[in-house]
């Protein structure tokens, strides 16, 4: 393991206040900049961007500072007395076997559903807005694949949505999600695909190339998206959460996408906060050996996305109702 010494520029903070920390690790200096509004478990995204040493690797301790406080990653940082003379120090490890990682992860049963008017809050609040400012200008999307005018785009997730993370398994293979590679191939005909997973890059990579979606020949995937395109924002009934912000995507390519063509899938509605009506829920794929045989989630969602795929506009959908809509919607929608 290894330490990181972290030097404030400042003593106090306002909460829109830029704060620069100096993050010492390996022998190295990193320069670390977060805001007052950001929280703790935002500084620990902006260390293992510098480090490798993923958040919850990460133990952070402080001068006359609580471990509690900071191993509470809803703790905001305006609320920590940094001072310039005194250091942080990390302790944690770079994560070498993504793969035995993500098995000890804790599975994730906590989503919930918002209020609709906390739901709207939330994504019109003026503290998220400024954090999806400051995301766009930190984490740049690298193509792997052009974006393709006139085509629309699909987000997906990966655990539970595309691959049964949990499950023990000899080869990848078997946790697959039944139909994904010809979903895959059937959807690149009209949208572009993005993988978005609340993973570090390294298990993102990882996986897809073993499920063989970065090599197939009937597709090919826009680009990779990781935890650390994700914000945190807050909930006055749920408290603090991260989100994938779709803004982020549409800041960087507002030639190609927008809210009107771009719709995602996640497992976790919760994702979906700051854009609820490019969000569709999907089905958990859990237990792959016994739900294998009965999963037709992909297949179904296929003649969903070619359905809406002629319309101009996909944020006028309520996709909770998505195994509801048919051709006949798509003809009045066109008509009207």
């Amino acid at each position: 393991m290894a330490g990181v010494g972290v030097g404030s520029t400042s003593t106090t903070s306002l909460p829109e206040e830029e704060i620069t920390l100096t993050v010492k690790w390996s022998g190295k200096e990193y320069t670390v900049r977060v805001c007052g509004d950001d929280t703790v478990g935002e500084l620990k995204r902006r260390i293992c961007r510098a480090t490798d040493v993923l958040p919850k690797r990460q133990k952070l301790l402080y001068p006359k500072i609580l471990p509690s406080k900071l191993a509470d990653d809803a703790v905001l940082l305006s609320s920590l007395p940094f001072k310039t003379s005194l250091k942080m120090t990390m302790i944690g490890t770079t994560e070498d076997d993504i793969i035995v990682d993500q098995v000890e992860s804790p599975d994730i049963v906590d989503d919930f559903e918002l209020p609709q008017d906390e739901a709207v809050e939330i994504k019109d609040k003026h503290g998220n807005k400024q954090k999806l400012r400051r995301r766009i200008s930190q984490y740049k999307i690298e193509l792997r694949n052009p974006c393709r005018e006139g085509k629309k785009l699909l987000v997906l997730d990966i655990d539970y949505t595309l691959f049964d993370h949990r499950s023990p398994a000899e080869n990848p293979l078997q946790l697959m999600r039944p139909f994904l590679h010809e979903f895959l191939a059937a959807a690149y005909a009209e949208y572009d695909i993005m993988i978005w997973s609340a993973t570090s890059m390294k298990w993102v990579e990882l996986k897809m190339a073993e499920l063989g979606v970065l090599s197939n020949p009937n597709y090919k995937i826009t680009a990779l998206l990781d935890h650390l395109a994700m914000i945190t924002v807050q909930s006055d009934s749920r408290g603090i959460f991260d989100c994938k912000p779709l803004g982020l995507i549409w800041a960087q390519f507002p030639e190609f996408y927008s809210s009107k063509n771009t719709i995602m899938f996640d497992d976790l509605r919760r994702n979906f906060v700051m854009n609820p009506q490019n969000g569709l829920t999907i089905k958990p794929f859990k237990r792959a050996h016994s739900s294998r045989d009965s999963d037709q989630e992909l297949r179904k969602l296929t003649t969903y996305l070619l359905a809406i795929a002629e319309l101009d506009d996909l944020s006028t959908l309520d996709h909770n109702n998505w195994q509801s809509f048919s051709e006949d919607n798509v003809k009045r929608r066109r008509h009207q």
